[in-house]
């Protein structure tokens, strides 16, 4: 059984809340990077971009993370060499933070090299941390229960989050 939790249309306010809080966050910067964590997350920061392309003048550059979700130990990749957000402002984005194990490795590679600003950007924050992980940037909380999942669907005219 599904239960839709965020509309197309929610998404896409969600998604203008969130890149005008990127902004006013960063609007100090010449370039920020959108780190997404792959597939969901990278997606997600595409559309940020697309956003923050439209009410600022910043630099935005999209980075893939790839984080093996079963083994997070492992290698983190990231689709641009390090260099390239060394000392630069990054956004660590995910579209749905569970336990926070994926977000917190994620942060970890990032911890490696020195950069002027980190924050974290989420669409759904489900409040069930086994790390102390936040969400700096949030479009909506949810508590639920752990037997529960949230699936975020990302289509060109038809996005939508969903409970089962």
């Amino acid at each position: 059984m599904e239960n839709i939790i965020l509309t197309h249309k929610e998404i896409a306010h969600k998604t203008k809340r969130i890149a005008y809080q990127i902004f006013e966050t960063f609007v100090n910067e010449e370039e920020v990077i959108l780190a997404g964590i792959a597939n969901n997350g990278y997606l997600f920061a595409q559309k940020i971009a697309a956003e923050l392309a439209l009410i600022s003048d910043l630099k935005v550059t999209l980075c893939e993370v790839k984080i093996n979700k079963q083994n997070p130990q492992s290698l983190v990749t990231t689709s641009i060499p390090s260099a390239e957000y060394q000392n630069k402002a990054l956004v660590l984005i995910d579209d749905v933070l569970s336990t926070g194990t994926t977000l917190i490795y994620g942060v970890k590679h990032f911890l490696e090299v020195p950069l002027s600003k980190f924050k974290t950007a989420v669409l759904v924050d489900r409040n069930h941390k086994k790390y102390p992980v936040k969400a700096d940037f949030k479009g909506i909380s949810l508590s639920t229960s752990l037997q529960e999942h949230i699936q975020v669907v990302f289509e060109e005219n038809n996005s939508y989050a969903y409970l089962s």
